[in-house]
């Protein structure tokens, strides 16, 4: 099973993986968390780690009661196929669940 941490000072979670360090970057907007950039080194793509970072960090945002906003294609996808996370996104933030979004801007 994969460790992943909170690391609160860098703004990020991370998992050390074999092939580096994997991260899930956010900003943190008072009562709103924002999801920014999820990475993952090349060599440890496809193994559930992107996913084992989104779910901690999603636990962890509804520990705390902040709302989401998915910026990060990532969490935005994984948001998408997972309908027990959207409660964490207000109404006026889904846009980033819908998959084509990003086309119809």
């Amino acid at each position: 099973m994969l460790d992943v941490t909170h690391n609160a000072a860098h703004h990020q979670f991370e998992a050390d993986t074999p092939a580096g360090l994997a991260l899930a970057a956010y900003e943190r907007e008072g009562a709103t968390v924002v999801f920014t950039h999820t990475e993952v080194p090349e060599e440890a793509e496809g193994q559930g780690v992107a996913s084992a970072l989104t779910r901690a960090a999603l636990d962890w945002a509804r520990t705390e009661g902040l709302s989401v906003v998915p910026m990060c294609p990532f969490f935005a996808a994984y948001m998408a196929r997972h309908r027990e996370t959207h409660d964490l996104v207000r109404e006026a933030d889904r846009k980033w669940l819908d998959p084509d979004y990003d086309e119809k801007r």
